[in-house]
């Protein structure tokens, strides 16, 4: 019996790529991947995203467009100085895919989404510009099993790591004593945030940018269609001397990272409601005493001791800065009191949680006698 001819439908956008033997579109319109930072790097990786037809793309970022921007960032105009790099970047792909839903967070990865946006996606995608936030995401995906790709570029050098929660080694497994030392740099002797005068300040060219992001949206092609993959490892690329080599991380079996919430209870709750409500929950699923842990210490205040002043401040400690604790009196740095559990006891129980440092839909873990217990909070933009 004679094949059948090869019909190539010219109207169809992904007809070339449907070509590939393995390829399954459905399978890609289906898929939902987060993208956290929208710089250089994040661009080249939205672009691809959305070339390819991904049905939905949540894109992270806190930043706005500057000048310096426009060299490196295919999506950004010099009309948009100022805007919003996720709300910028979202309009853009919409035009250049309409097939993609792009959801745009204009938030801090590491104070302002919830861990179950991170269980809500089938994998992630860093493009960030420091360790602290890789931590951040590492623990996340571990957490909730979401696999990602983190990428790192300077000047025309750069690096794709792929890791699959897990069994396989993590990104903290990979961190030496000196990723550790430059991540506590940023913070004080009282543990709050030091300025960051140079972050993002990392130079590179937008050629690097194209070839590390173009490599971790392969990566991403292949986990989204159960393609064979080396987990647990880096891709390292040279550009002074074009010369690319592998390398695999040993896993670490007591990593701090390597901690799954396999069992998770779906609440009515959102963080809008009273941690006195959160943790009669909690009494609902274990015996008392029942406490909630906090994943982001909350600085609860600031108290200069040559003054003798207080002043609240209510916030996660990731963004509370040194100068945030100067003593208006004196001008010395005031000492914080932080708080990592609340308890039946607190004095914050009809506190919202919100106000507690927790974010829309995230997962927050309850403690007992017995064991503990991960609730999700419903999100606000659930049903």
């Amino acid at each position: 019996m004679a094949e059948q001819p090869l019909v190539i439908d010219d109207d169809d956008r992904y007809s070339r790529l449907r070509l590939i033997a393995w390829w399954d579109q459905d399978k890609l319109a289906q898929a939902h991947v987060m993208v956290v930072g929208a710089g250089a790097l994040g661009n080249e990786v939205l672009k691809n995203l959305a070339l390819m037809g991904i049905g939905r793309i949540t894109v992270v970022d806190f930043d706005t467009i500057e000048d310096s921007n426009l060299s490196r960032s295919v999506l950004f105009r010099p009309s948009d100085r100022g805007r919003s790099k996720v709300a910028v970047a979202a309009e853009f792909l919409t035009r250049l895919n309409p097939d993609c839903q792009v959801i745009p967070e204009h938030a801090n990865i590491i104070t302002e989404i919830g861990l179950g946006r991170f269980s809500d996606v089938d994998l992630v995608i860093g493009c960030l510009d420091n360790r602290e936030a890789r931590l951040w995401v590492n623990r996340c995906c571990w957490k909730t099993t979401t696999p990602w790709i983190d990428g790192g570029i300077q000047e025309i050098n750069g690096v794709v790591k792929v890791f699959v929660p897990p069994d396989s080694a993590c990104y903290e497994c990979a961190m030496t004593e000196n990723d550790y030392r430059l991540i506590n740099l940023r913070y004080s002797c009282p543990l709050l945030r030091q300025e960051d005068l140079l972050a993002g300040k990392v130079p590179t060219a937008p050629t690097i940018s194209s070839i590390i992001g173009g490599m971790q949206v392969q990566e991403a092609l292949k986990l989204l269609h159960g393609l064979p993959i080396k987990s647990g490892a880096a891709c390292v690329f040279n550009g002074v001397t074009n010369q690319f080599y592998q390398t695999s991380f040993q896993r670490c079996e007591d990593c701090l990272s390597h901690e799954t919430w396999a069992s998770v209870v779906e609440s009515d709750l959102t963080n809008h409601d009273r941690l006195g409500d959160l943790l009669n929950l909690g009494r609902s699923e274990l015996s008392d005493p029942v406490q909630l842990r906090l994943e982001r210490d909350l600085v609860v205040d600031v108290h200069c001791e040559a003054c003798d002043e207080r002043r609240p401040v209510m916030r996660p400690r990731y963004v509370v800065s040194v100068s945030e604790a100067a003593c208006a009196r004196c001008g010395q740095t005031a000492k914080p009191t932080i708080v990592h559990t609340l308890d039946q006891a607190s004095v914050f129980l009809d506190e919202q949680l919100i106000r507690l440092g927790i974010p829309d839909r995230d997962i927050v873990q309850l403690e007992g006698p017995e064991g503990t217990v991960s609730v999700l909070l419903r999100g606000s933009s659930d049903g």
